[in-house]
């Protein structure tokens, strides 16, 4: 892959699904280095065992480090050498951000000013800040430090120099770490109810390969200060449960209603009605790109009306909904799932 022929890549919480996903992806190209940064010293002992073992021959290209975003310092000793940043370390569980708000704030809203000032120091070419569509009309704490990151990320743009700074907002990535799927297969699998929140909660689905195809496609195609979003499918929350008692062989009667969790949405949006007016049609893509007036408005002013986008909000209940049968093929086709239904 020329694009980064002989670059570093730093990771940050490199040890999650995102970064496991992505050494999968770019390890056997011709990059140079992958920068594993993470506070966890146990899952980088894991993961370098691991890539010892199923890529010996590559797995020194991937260097480890221990950090932690939230101190300056400590992220300041990684970034010697990087070309680019994927900015993944986060809190991203919903109903621990509710009872533990602050610690949300240090890792999701100061860990990435963090990131973004050492990476401005160090010359980097391209940070890319993973988000989520909750922040998007956030209502719980995760989502509201993710729109704090995203606020972070643009304003550290508009004075970034020669590095160029982007975030992707997509929503929930199937079978990655702290997902449902995973849980709901130990469930059938123990003999215990599938628990579900609700039953018409819909949500979007993307795989882990199409949230690394989101990032390269900011990297390639974003400007200072872009957001982009992936045209997801979605479903309901019961058609996804009834599709993974599909593909385990468990009657969907084992499903069981738990009720809605703190902070959680029925519906999740990707796109706001106020970006929407904005927003860049790229095919598979949406582009938000930044506003970048100065403090200044007098300077700025409008004459008649701006031709805006027809979409007024893109959301998990207005986006296609995929059916019983297109959700087992999708879910199906997951290596996770592959390698679980293996077992």
């Amino acid at each position: 892959m020329s694009l980064f022929k002989g670059k570093t890549l730093l990771i940050t919480g490199g040890t999650g699904s995102f970064g496991n996903a992505v050494l999968n992806r770019f390890l056997s190209t011709d990059i140079g280095e992958i920068r594993i940064f993470s506070r966890d010293e146990k899952k980088q002992d894991d993961m370098r065992h691991l890539y010892q073992a199923a890529m010996p021959d590559l797995a020194g290209k991937i260097k480890f480090y221990i950090g932690d975003v939230r101190s300056l310092d400590s992220v300041r000793g990684v970034m010697n050498g990087v070309d680019l940043i994927f900015h993944a370390a986060a809190l991203k569980q919903v109903p621990s951000c509710e009872f533990f708000p602050m610690e949300a704030v240090r890792t999701n809203v100061i860990g990435t000013d963090n990131v973004l000032t050492a990476a401005i120091e160090a010359g980097v070419e391209a940070v890319i800040c993973l988000s989520t569509d909750k922040a998007a009309y956030p209502i719980n704490a995760m989502g509201i430090s993710k729109a704090m990151e995203e606020k972070v990320a643009v304003a550290k743009s508009r004075q970034s120099g020669k590095t160029r700074i982007c975030c992707t907002r997509y929503g929930n990535v199937m079978c990655s770490r702290g997902s449902v799927i995973p849980l709901w297969i130990d469930q059938i699998r123990s003999g215990a109810p599938v628990t579900i929140t609700e039953p018409t909660m819909t949500r979007f689905i993307m795989s882990l390969e199409e949230a690394i195809d989101l990032v390269l496609f900011a990297f390639e195609n974003g400007n200072n200060g872009d957001i982009f979003v992936q045209k997801a499918p979605a479903c309901t929350i019961q058609t996804q449960a009834e599709a993974v008692c599909q593909l385990f062989g468990a009657d969907k009667s084992r499903i069981k209603v738990i009720g809605i969790r703190h902070g959680e949405k029925t519906y999740e949006t990707l796109l706001t009605n106020e970006e929407c007016a904005r927003a860049e049609d790229m095919g598979n893509f949406y582009r938000v790109p930044s506003d970048n007036r100065s403090l200044n408005y007098d300077k700025f002013f409008s004459q008649g009306d701006k031709q805006r986008n027809t979409l007024s909000e893109f959301n998990s209940s207005n986006t296609r909904q995929l059916t019983l049968e297109e959700t087992v093929a999708t879910i199906a086709a997951l290596p996770y799932i592959q390698e679980e239904l293996a077992k």
